[in-house]
């Protein structure tokens, strides 16, 4: 079975939200798997220390998850334009990987969430693709043959899936960005599936 991991940071549950959806576009695939995991929040209190399993909700990655899977699909809420420091942190925290070049040629997409439609989706989800390019991952949009795109009044774009929590209820999708979300899972694991036939 060809696991794609999907990664992501969620405060108020949109973030969640939409990779609960990039879940079932990676599991409409034949052969593909989803694997669901969280990072912990990052405090400025040393005292601090998280529990070492979530108390609800998937658990938090490590990094054998993404040596594991076939491909990642990475999600932070937007924090002034760039992802959020639990997500920063976590990959910042990969150089074994990259230095074993352990997820060169894998797939990988990013997706987030904004409070306001203008709140820095695209820069945010610019900026979680550059340390997968430095990983040497092959790095999935959502092209334009994705018809809610064209459609979306909320998220959405071909960078990625996202989610604009001020048009309705935080953590409810749109039609479209959950149209959006199901077709980036299903065209991350797609390429995973293909990937893995030619090697």
């Amino acid at each position: 079975m060809n696991e794609i991991l999907v990664l992501y940071y969620s405060r108020h549950g949109s973030t969640a939200a939409l990779a609960r959806q990039i879940c079932r576009g990676v599991e409409s695939v034949s052969g593909a798997q989803a694997r669901l995991r969280t990072v912990p929040q990052v405090s400025a209190l040393i005292e601090r220390i998280d529990p070492a399993i979530p108390d609800d909700g998937p658990p938090y990655a490590m990094h054998t998850d993404l040596e594991e899977c076939e491909g990642l699909i990475i999600g932070s809420p937007t924090r002034f334009g760039n992802m959020a420091a639990p997500v920063k942190y976590f990959l910042d925290g990969t150089s074994a990987l990259w230095a074993s070049g352990s997820l060169v040629g894998k797939p990988a997409a990013v997706f987030t969430s904004t409070q306001t439609m203008h709140g820095g989706q695209e820069s945010t989800l610019l900026s979680m693709m550059i340390p997968l390019l430095h990983h040497g991952m092959l790095l999935v949009g959502c092209p334009y043959t994705e018809p809610a795109l064209t459609t979306t009044r909320s998220g959405g774009t071909p960078y990625g899936a996202s989610h604009v929590a001020s048009v309705g209820a935080s953590g409810q999708l749109s039609e479209d960005e959950r149209a959006i979300a199901t077709a980036l899972g299903k065209r991350v694991a797609s390429i995973a599936v293909q990937l893995r036939g030619c090697r």
